[in-house]
């Protein structure tokens, strides 16, 4: 299994020079330590549930969400740096990846999520899938 290696250029993100890192909220997110837990969370393609558990951990940021019917009640892994948008007043999180990329990834194992292999692994898979800061939806624009 390869780790994941941010010097490799598919990591990096496109037209800036800076790596995708899986594990850290992008700048421009707008994060700053908000509570997510509860907030609904919406795939490029549609909704996929909403978080169970949001991590701050340096280097290890992420979200639990629970998939509730989508996937037969199950819970998937999200790493913070697929997060595109937070809007804090309608309570969504927009991630720039679509339910079939959600749903192939590894599946989510509770009692090892926060150990370095599986976050390797997961971690390699949406390094694979990245489409830069302008891919996945956005939220509709405010008259």
């Amino acid at each position: 299994m390869d780790a994941l290696n941010p010097q490799e250029s598919r990591y990096r993100t496109p037209g800036s020079g800076s790596a995708f890192d899986p594990w850290r909220y992008r700048v421009e997110v707008g994060v700053n330590g908000a509570d997510l837990t509860g907030y609904k969370v919406e795939a490029a393609d549609g909704g996929i549930g909403k978080v169970d558990e949001a991590s701050h951990e340096v280097a290890a940021q992420c979200l639990v969400v629970d998939t509730g019917p989508w996937i037969f009640g199950k819970k998937v892994l999200l790493p913070a740096g697929t997060v595109n948008h937070i809007d804090h007043d309608e309570q969504k999180v927009y991630v720039d990846r679509t339910k079939d990329q959600i749903k192939s990834a590894p599946e989510f194992e509770p009692e090892n999520y926060r150990d370095q292999m599986y976050r390797d692994k997961v971690g390699g898979y949406y390094g694979d899938s990245y489409q830069g800061p302008m891919g996945g939806p956005m939220p509709p624009m405010r008259s």
